[in-house]
């Protein structure tokens, strides 16, 4: 079965700083895009960051300079490195991915979510 499976989230101060890591697992022939999604309470999920299979990267532009997207191709595994965080980074975070499997291309993979909550 393949699956996204996340960790890293927690609780921190504002101006303190989390790394998320999402590795998939399962047969998995190849993955494209990667990225981070997050939910707020009452609030529709939104793109953080992605980054292609050649490394390209985009951001919100609410966490340019202060997130930082990477992945190891080699690991099937995709980090979000988080500084400078504030109360309003407070959300769910979701690992995404584009893999191909024995079901073919899909970009609807999806993590269980981990809790990032940082206090003012």
């Amino acid at each position: 079965q393949v699956q996204l499976v996340e960790s890293g989230g927690g609780w921190v101060q504002a101006g303190g700083s989390l790394r998320l890591s999402c590795a998939a697992s399962g047969i998995i022939f190849s993955i494209r895009g990667m990225g981070w999604y997050r939910q707020a309470p009452g609030k529709q999920r939104e793109l953080v960051a992605a980054i292609t299979s050649g490394g390209s990267t985009n951001y919100a532009d609410s966490v340019k300079g202060r997130f930082t997207i990477s992945r190891d191709n080699a690991k099937n595994t995709v980090y979000l490195q988080m500084n400078s965080l504030k109360p309003e980074d407070t959300a769910v975070y979701y690992c995404n991915a584009e893999m191909r499997t024995s079901q073919g291309w899909s970009d609807d993979y999806w993590g269980q979510g981990t809790q990032v909550a940082v206090s003012s």
